[in-house]
């Protein structure tokens, strides 16, 4: 079973799913993963008819304790009050920090069709829907100080009690320490050295801990939301699921003070962007809004949920890794609804990275959309119709732009220079680099062109013929391609790229690299040992051979072409130095059983 049907296997009744989200700084993409995972549980019960709800905090009331890159010079003084009390960078609409950062975060969630019920904890906190928990807690406090040595061999003085009072002085919640609850207040100290992150004014004072007058340390906070709401299903990331973690601490917490079982939990590793972990603090990694401009939602939860949570996920922003990362979503979409062949993981993959059921429809290859976007001369829509051969339904037009779009981010804002396709006007000096034998492979593409049909299918063949003809190894050949034409080692499909271009000039090119014969004939040939290896081999799938000879200096090149029962044409080169040709020639025809020639020239035997 796909990994969501095994959750959903281990509920029994309505389920509440809850996530949350300090929006401390511009939100990275990392934080997708747990709103995905989240989001594919909760679509996977609502399928199954199993009353679910979703919902989301924004975790608002949070000491500000880090400040995002490149802003310290409005923030800094903020330091350890709640984000919902620091005022947005400058210029923004938001009411506050926190919502200055959310609101981008939200509509995120529209884009990718995540439907959550969401909540700030500055309301739930200041609506008094925490008191009972606040004040169960409070008297517990005991019980909390044994939990947290017991799980993580953390000591807390007896005088220590889990919350933190909004400074009646300062402001701050960061600093505060509370060390006495008579039932109706708490008693706290405003402390300079209370962290490293911000500084406490030194302010004692008594406070009521209810109607949001303080907060909750988080892993407390996360034990009165699984009482309070009441949640059923959280995950938690790899770095809060380890063993004496946070979650242990808060599950035991639970436990003792409530005699509750917690939440089921759906632990998750990270998500890497180029093997690197996303901070939003240090400006690490992307932000999920740059991954969404730069993927179509379906694609962004094809990478998200496809993966099982326990591993983690590294997207790959280069050319070959974000192109296989189209390809495959694009394959599980033609096995699932085009093909009907699909594994039912595979099924259900797709089924949840749809944002809604749309049949089958046709998608344009990333890769060749990448392409076409970078010549100006071609339009996106007419070629990517053309090549449908049939107007592109209301779906397919709008699932192109999308493609478009993303091809114009990445070219723009992640592709290096070598990634990028622009047709050489002139012949690349890194050409010169070419082999003899890519040389000649690309004279005979050039002798060929002519008389090859001038559309995708028909000019990728013909690649591959005269690779087999030459005879060169097919990646070989492909480079030899995209240096003269691209000036780079790999590019789209050679058969659209050169669809795309005026046949006059790719014939022009590919003519202009003269070589020595000597060195192609000694580049491109085998020995008898290896064709000896090779006949043996493929000798059933044979269907005629033909050989030719030629000399230049006292070096004979006698070449065999083996047609092969699907049709296809196959060239094995041997040379012959310093010796009799003539001798030379029959002895090899003898060795190779080939008939000798019926007159002056080659032989041909069926």
């Amino acid at each position: 079973m796909f990994w969501t049907e095994d959750v959903a296997a281990k509920c029994h009744g309505p389920q509440i799913i809850n996530d949350s989200k300090t929006p401390s700084g511009r939100v990275h993409v990392g934080a997708l993963r747990g709103v995905l995972i989240h989001d594919a549980i909760f679509r996977t019960l609502r399928e199954k008819g199993v009353e679910a709800r979703y919902l989301f905090g924004v975790d608002d009331f949070d000491p500000l304790d880090e400040i995002p890159a490149g802003k310290g010079a409005h923030f800094e003084k903020y330091l350890g009050q709640p984000l919902c009390n620091v005022p947005p960078p400058d210029n923004s609409p938001a009411t506050d920090m926190a919502e200055h950062y959310i609101q981008e975060f939200f509509q995120i969630f529209d884009e990718l069709g995540v439907k959550v019920e969401k909540y700030r904890m500055r309301d739930i906190y200041k609506s008094g829907n925490f008191n009972s928990a606040i004040d169960t807690i409070l008297q517990n406090a005991a019980t909390v100080r044994r939990v947290y040595k017991e799980v993580s061999n953390s000591d807390r003085p007896d005088t220590w009690y889990p919350f933190h009072a909004v400074c009646e002085q300062c402001g701050r919640i960061g600093t505060t320490e509370v060390f006495a609850y008579d039932g109706r207040e708490v008693s706290y100290r405003c402390r300079p050295d209370m962290v490293k992150w911000a500084r406490g004014c030194g302010h004692e004072g008594r406070v009521s801990p209810f109607d949001g007058r303080g907060k909750l340390p988080w892993k407390l906070e996360w034990v009165a939301k699984w009482v309070s709401f009441p949640v059923t299903i959280e995950g938690a990331g790899k770095d809060h699921s380890t063993k004496g973690g946070s979650r242990d601490v808060s599950a035991a917490c639970l436990r003792a003070i409530f005699a509750k079982e917690p939440p089921l939990n759906v632990p998750y590793e990270f998500f890497l962007v180029g093997g690197a972990k996303m901070s939003s603090s240090r400006g690490i990694g992307a932000s999920a809004r740059e991954i969404a401009n730069l993927l179509p939602p379906e694609v962004l939860r094809f990478l998200m949920i496809r993966t099982k949570p326990l591993s983690p996920v590294n997207f790959d922003v280069k050319e070959e890794g974000i192109t296989k990362l189209f390809n495959e979503f694009d394959r599980f979409q033609s096995r699932a609804v085009h093909e009907k062949n699909a594994t039912p993981d595979e099924a259900c993959v797709y089924r949840l990275s749809e944002l809604t059921p749309e049949g089958d429809y046709y998608n344009a290859n990333f890769q060749l959309v990448t392409a076409l976007v970078q010549m100006p001369h071609l339009d996106v829509v007419e070629q990517i119709t053309k090549r449908k051969g049939a107007p592109l339904t209301e779906i397919e037009r709008r699932h192109l732009d999308q493609r478009i779009a993303s091809a114009r981010v990445w070219v723009e804002q992640y592709a290096g220079e070598e990634e990028k396709t622009r047709l050489q006007e002139a012949l690349p000096a890194r050409a010169q680099e070419l082999t003899a034998a890519q040389r000649a492979f690309l004279q005979r593409m050039a002798d060929a062109l002519p008389q090859t049909p001038w559309n995708d299918d028909s000019l990728q063949a013909k690649v591959f013929e005269v690779a087999r003809l030459t005879p060169i190894d097919q990646p070989v050949a492909f480079k030899a391609i995209y240096r003269v034409l691209l000036d780079r080692e790999q590019g789209p499909k050679a058969g659209n790229l050169l669809a795309f271009l005026e046949p006059a000039f790719v014939i022009s090119r590919f003519r202009e690299l003269p070589f020595e014969t000597l060195e192609f004939w000694r580049q491109t040939a085998t020995s008898e040992e290896d064709l000896a290896k090779w006949l043996a081999q493929q000798r059933e799938k044979i269907a005629s051979s033909a050989w030719t000879s030629a000399m230049e200096g006292n070096v004979t090149s006698f070449e065999i072409t083996y047609t092969l029962k699907d049709g296809k044409r196959q060239v094995k080169r041997l040379l012959l130095e310093g010796k009799s040709v003539e001798n030379a020639v029959s002895g090899l025809l003898a060795r190779l059983q080939l008939p000798p020639p019926p007159g002056a020239g080659g032989g041909i035997v069926a």
